[in-house]
């Protein structure tokens, strides 16, 4: 059976539409994983091994999460009290198990990021895996290590920057939770468009423009995959169909122009 190409089509210029039209790129994502046996078996091994990384963020989070809001703000006698002491525990739970996703899931999966990347590539078209190369190998490594690095410190430098808001009891609380979640959601789209653009040697200025261009569209992606994180059972397949996502992200914006061909296509030129 023939599949039509499952590159997404964005509007030439961004407008109201686009977070919608990123979020939907998860469903996109969803289909053509589970069309496409190579996809499907990655996937499924990716579950697995999210799935054990997830059960030993939890059990931290268990242990260690109320002892560090007693270290900011005191349980107090009152019940009311108490009962908002709960909400805010739960708020930031919530954050901390976020960023620790995306801090311990990617590293234990990252083996298996550039497969999936790549296979997806392949059936947007115009794509063919390069055969193996010391030299490229050893570039394309330096270029994902020095990307992760910048991301990484990026979500942390915001959620640093939002962290005094824990100063002020229970209001900066819930302040920083939703603030951090947003900011959270916005790093997850760049995270997983750096993905495919850092494969292919793009700098990491690139991925930040192309951000910028279409913010709207990466919020509505980063918030698709922060409500995935939620969803009992299919957070466990929460990184492959963000790979997915969001290497069709990067082929689509690239069609729209918002993304310049490939460094290594632009020097051919």
């Amino acid at each position: 059976m023939t599949h039509s190409s499952p590159v997404p089509t964005f509007t030439a210029r961004p407008g109201p539409g686009d977070f919608l039209q990123g979020l939907a790129l998860l469903g996109r994502a969803w289909r053509l994983i589970f069309r496409t046996p190579r996809l499907l078996g990655l996937s499924a091994l990716c579950a697995v091994v999210t799935l054990v990384a997830l059960g030993g963020i939890l059990v931290l989070l268990w242990l260690y999460a109320p002892e560090l809001l007693g270290a900011l703000w005191s349980r107090p006698e009152a019940w009311y009290g108490r009962a908002l002491w709960y909400l805010v525990l739960v708020l930031m739970a919530l954050v901390l198990l976020v960023v620790g996703v995306n801090v311990v899931v990617p590293v234990a999966l990252a083996p298996l990021q550039d497969p999936l990347s790549e296979i997806t590539e392949e059936l947007c078209g115009d794509y063919v895996s390069p055969p193996f190369r010391a030299g490229t190998f050893l570039r394309g490594l330096a270029t994902s290590v020095g990307h992760t690095l910048a991301r990484v410190l990026l979500l942390l430098l915001g959620l640093a920057l939002l962290f005094p808001l824990n100063l002020v009891p229970a209001v900066g609380n819930l302040a920083w939770t939703v603030l951090g979640s947003l900011w959270s959601m916005f790093w997850l789209a760049g995270e997983h468009l750096a993905s495919p653009m850092t494969r292919q040697l793009y700098a990491f200025a690139e991925v930040v423009q192309a951000m910028r261009r279409r913010w709207l569209l990466c919020l509505g992606f980063g918030a698709g995959t922060w409500l995935l994180l939620w969803v009992p059972l299919i957070n466990t397949f929460f990184l492959p169909v963000a790979v997915v996502a969001g290497t069709l992200l990067y082929r689509g914006l690239r069609a729209t122009g918002d993304i310049a061909p490939p460094p290594a296509l632009r020097i051919g030129k």
